[in-house]
């Protein structure tokens, strides 16, 4: 069974985040929400408060299959200054390791130097921060090698199947999307 943390802070896109805990454990995926804060209760963009399933600490995200940033401010900014994230963020990353982010989030990854000659998107506006990418802004998810990127809250379900399509194949992909009656224009 496949790892994957998603990583939460104060100021996160709820809608995000919580698409892809939901759809990814349809799929049969062990998802652990991780508070990047001293707290397990993680209030997002919407004033929705989330109950975390581990801390950072507790977490031990190095152990995962994928590493996944929602998106939402001042959500994305506070993940983007969490050294001990951003250096495993770094080492997925090297290491060919997926690593996922939506909306804000893949300009963490651009600051980082992940997405350096590589495809990717971000939220409109914020393509200045794919530093070195080739960005793509006409698509809703992209992903390329082991790094997929996409556009904001709108394109939380297509982005939560590729998640699914890359860890549990196109077969359990569509398995979820019929089961939540979604059909991909993609």
């Amino acid at each position: 069974m496949s790892r994957v943390c998603v990583f939460l802070a104060d100021g996160f896109e709820e809608v995000e985040a919580l698409t892809v805990v939901d759809l990814l454990r349809r799929a049969e995926v062990y998802v652990t929400m991780v508070s990047i804060s001293d707290s397990l209760h993680v209030r997002g963009r919407s004033n929705i408060e989330v109950i975390a399933d581990e801390l950072w600490e507790n977490a031990k995200p190095e152990k995962s299959d994928m590493l996944v940033l929602p998106g939402g401010m001042p959500g994305v900014t506070y993940l983007g200054e969490h050294e001990g994230l951003t250096k495993l963020l770094v080492k997925f990353a090297k290491e060919g390791k997926e690593v996922a982010a939506i909306c804000a989030a893949p300009s963490i990854l651009g600051k980082l130097g992940i997405v350096k000659g590589k495809k990717a998107t971000v939220y409109p506006g914020m393509e200045e921060f794919l530093k070195g990418a080739d960005v793509v802004v006409d698509r809703e998810v992209v992903t390329d090698g082991n790094i997929t990127t996409s556009r904001g809250a709108g394109t939380a379900i297509p982005f939560a199947l590729r998640l699914i399509e890359i860890l549990s194949g196109p077969e359990m992909a569509q398995k979820v999307s019929r089961g939540i009656v979604y059909s991909c224009t993609e």
